[in-house]
């Protein structure tokens, strides 16, 4: 990659959803290196609490700056993109609990893709980058699927989809479309995380970062659900690279490490944070006690449907394209622990 501290001009790149866990990774990484940052909030009030977060990882000062945006509509949106070099989209709607209409997280999700899409081709940003999922790769696989990689996608006839996956899925195939119809494919790249944990950078904690809290915190058991894990900075790490490197334009790439099942999670804290990880969990709960306590928690509710199933992903195009390394898994989740639990990075 170009190391643009080399640059007289420092480019300018717009990061949606600067107050969400992802998205402020993204700024610190783009800061630290040497940009100019503009971010999206919906509400402009959360700018000093946005700040401040950043600040406690990269100086900002008048290299970062806020404007006021709402995926469900237009105002806002061509101030921010007017004179960006690239844009990260990173902004999208992930609820702690599936809400009984698909829609609600359909719609924001796929417009506003597209409206931050359009205007940034039209204003002539050079890449945009789509952060997307596995979600939209596996979604309705099965564990005898094999290790599955960019060449995938989630069967959108498939009844048994979520609507976060279906959101997911949805909104990328139509970035893919839209700069397809337009002959600018090579200008958008996606980025197709796995879970998402690391160092939290404020209190607002993403609903990844609330599964670690709740093992902290002490649950009767850890329910027979998996995630392949990757490290918030390694993302964000990748975005850039995706951003800037000549040989991602018009590509997706997965971004994951290794399957943890939470009973694995639970182990790792135990052993490294000693007293702060004291109530973590030692047992696995069965399967039917998960589905009754679904019935009065939602947060629980919403990963019933992955009981059991473990789904591997390969990063190697990632690796091999554009030489991305990610953490090991162990030092991701145990920092991420730290950073909740209050002992320190």
């Amino acid at each position: 990659m170009l190391d643009r501290r080399m640059e007289a001009q420092p480019k300018t790149v717009l990061v949606t959803g600067g107050s969400g866990f992802l998205g402020g990774w993204c700024i610190v990484e783009l800061l630290q290196r040497g940009y100019r940052v503009r971010t999206t909030v919906r509400d402009l009030a959360r700018e000093p609490e946005v700040r401040a977060a950043v600040e406690s990882e990269a100086g900002a000062g008048a290299d970062l700056s806020f404007f006021a945006a709402n995926l469900t509509a237009d105002d806002g949106w061509a101030e921010a993109i007017a004179g960006c070099d690239y844009v990260l989209h990173v902004a999208s709607p992930f609820p702690p609990a599936q809400p009984k209409d698909p829609d609600e997280l359909i719609v924001p999700a796929r417009e506003g893709t597209l409206r931050v899409l359009r205007l940034a081709l039209d204003a002539g940003v050079e890449r945009v980058v789509v952060t997307s999922s596995v979600a939209a790769i596996s979604g309705g696989a099965s564990p005898d699927s094999g290790t599955l990689d960019e060449g995938d996608w989630t069967d959108l006839d498939n009844p048994g989809l979520s609507p976060y996956v279906r959101s997911k899925t949805i909104a990328e195939r139509a970035a893919w479309d839209l700069v397809r119809e337009a002959g600018a494919g090579k200008r958008l790249a996606v980025v197709n995380p796995g879970a998402i944990l690391g160092p939290a950078l404020s209190e607002d904690h993403s609903f990844s970062l609330a599964m670690v809290e709740r093992l902290l915190k002490g649950v009767p058991g850890a329910p027979r659900v998996g995630f392949t894990i990757v490290d918030v900075r390694d993302v964000a790490d990748l975005h850039i690279r995706a951003m800037t490197d000549l040989a991602a334009g018009g590509e997706r790439f997965v971004a994951a490490t290794e399957f943890l099942w939470m009973a694995e999670v639970a182990a790792v804290l135990r052993e490294n944070l000693g007293a702060a990880a004291a109530k973590a969990p030692k047992r696995t709960l069965p399967d039917f006690l998960v589905r009754a306590m679904g019935l009065f928690d939602p947060g629980v509710r919403s990963i019933t449907n992955q009981l059991g199933k473990k789904i591997s992903y390969s990063s190697a195009k990632a690796e091999s394209r554009l030489g991305w390394s990610p953490r090991p898994v162990e030092e991701t989740v145990v920092e991420c622990g730290r950073s909740i639990a209050g002992a320190g990075r």
